[in-house]
């Protein structure tokens, strides 16, 4: 019989983060650790207050099927046991790193993904003033830097971070705090700017407005995609997918994801909320098989994980079996 463990984890961040919708001085995790009494898996999970999770509730969702767990509930099982979303992401890949634990072989190896590597990953510029963020992005070791938008100055904001970084190739992450207007604008000059790729410029409840749109750059849909369900709607109004596990409810799903991006014909992008190595770890692997990383929440933690990520010269580097996988 399994063993379920479920933390409620608090970490301090080094830095305030602020998006489009707000900030944090924290982030909030929920931490899965499954045991068989020889071997643990452990998942990670960031309850996204944008569907109205919290950490309560994700922990509440988790006990609603600690008894199947405890039985022997596998893979396919926790898909119809639990929708998509954190909870069933941190449950998700706990049976994941268990059943590598068990079967002696790595997660990547049963998931049919490329071996692991290091890879580059985007780093975050918090939503700030154009000074600031220009100031940061100067400190910022990493060659591909997403800048958080969707306040007014924007235009001005992408501007400043290019003089200070004219080396680095930008990726702007609306959090769905732009209008048409505002994206008309800061995409003709997009490719003047060193931008590659948009992030979700308008609300989700609004970007039918997206098709047809020309732009120089790809488009990329996050808050307007959880599942490979959305995905062939979400292919006539953008160009590229952010597949975020903690939304997609694991790496099961992750996979599934990737797949169907792939037929479509979407560029691929692995991203993560604001959260340590072991939230990263399965996003990691699921990154081998796509075309960008934004894995870079651990570096905003005061104190990660014991065995975390390591990050060196915009590069991070695979997650160790002490962590995860």
């Amino acid at each position: 019989m399994r063993r379920v463990n479920i933390e409620l984890i608090s970490s301090p961040l080094k830095n305030t983060f602020a998006i489009s919708r707000g900030a944090k001085t924290s982030a909030e995790t929920v931490r899965v650790t499954l045991s068989d009494g020889e071997h643990r898996g452990r998942g990670e999970c960031v309850p996204y207050a944008r569907y109205g999770e919290t950490p309560q509730s994700v922990q509440r969702q988790i006990e609603s099927v600690r008894a199947a767990l405890e039985g022997g509930l596998d893979l396919a099982g926790l898909q119809a046991a639990l929708p998509a979303g954190a909870a069933r992401c941190a449950v998700d890949c706990a049976l994941w790193d268990l059943a590598a634990k068990q079967a002696g072989a790595p997660v990547y190896a049963l998931a049919g993904l490329p071996e692991p590597a290091p890879l580059p990953t985007t780093m975050t510029i918090s939503l700030d003033t154009p000074e600031h963020m220009a100031l940061a992005a100067q400190q910022t070791p990493a060659y591909l830097l997403k800048l958080k938008l969707g306040a007014e100055e924007d235009l001005a904001r992408v501007e400043a971070v290019h003089t200070a970084r004219p080396d680095a190739k930008l990726i702007l992450d609306g959090n769905e705090g732009l209008d048409l207007r505002a994206l008309e604008g800061i995409a003709a000059r997009a490719e003047h700017l060193g931008i590659i790729m948009i992030e979700q410029p308008l609300p989700a409840s609004g970007d039918a407005a997206l098709r047809g749109f020309k732009t120089a750059v790809p488009l990329c849909a996050d808050e307007s995609v959880h599942t490979h369900a959305d995905m062939t709607d979400i292919a006539a109004r953008y160009q590229a997918v952010n597949i975020k596990l903690d939304k997609a409810g694991g790496l099961t799903e992750g996979l599934a994801m990737v797949r169907l991006a792939r037929a479509l014909g979407l560029e691929i992008m692995t991203g993560c909320m604001v959260g340590g190595s072991l939230s990263m770890a399965p996003a990691f692997l699921l990154g081998m098989a796509c075309d960008i990383i934004d894995l870079d929440g651990p570096l905003w933690l005061q104190n990660d994980i014991e065995d975390g990520l390591v990050y060196e010269d915009g590069l991070v580097y695979p997650p160790r079996p002490a962590l995860w996988g």
